[in-house]
């Protein structure tokens, strides 16, 4: 299962990126992932990310590793959690509007097979739709 979703926000590359790879101003921003726990500051390569999301009434705790940051141009991630294999990208790419903002998961293992039973491809897909209007509104300032 592969969900991929973005934003045009309208602000400078520096804002969007800053905003994004500064993990400690997560909690004020983001409504997603909780709990983050990480001995750096900012996302960076080889780093390990504690943190908590919420796909159903349930949370559910993860451990992300950062695979690649390129700074102003993309994140990548991945996380594992029994039966579940997720690899995530981000994609920052300048436009006439602002800054695209574009998400990339792809989901593989047990829980993700058979049509979005244990992993519902809607769910998902809303996530990651809060996700990206969450920094929208954290760089946009509203």
């Amino acid at each position: 299962m592969v969900i991929e979703d973005s934003i045009i926000i309208k602000s400078s590359i520096e804002k969007v990126w800053n905003t994004f790879i500064d993990i400690t101003c997560w909690e004020g921003w983001n409504s997603v992932i909780s709990n983050v726990k990480c001995k750096e500051k900012c996302l960076i390569n080889s780093q390990t990310m504690k943190c908590t999301f919420r796909p159903f009434y349930f949370p559910i705790n993860v451990d992300i590793f950062i695979n690649e940051v390129k700074e102003k141009e993309k994140v990548v991630w991945t996380a594992n959690k029994k039966g579940l294999k997720a690899y995530h990208e981000f994609f920052f790419k300048k436009s006439e509007d602002g800054v695209k903002v574009i998400s990339r998961e792809k989901f593989t293992g047990v829980l993700s097979a058979g049509s979005g039973l244990f992993l519902p491809v809607k769910k998902m897909k809303n996530l990651t739709r809060i996700f990206l209007n969450d920094l929208k509104k954290a760089v946009e300032g509203g």
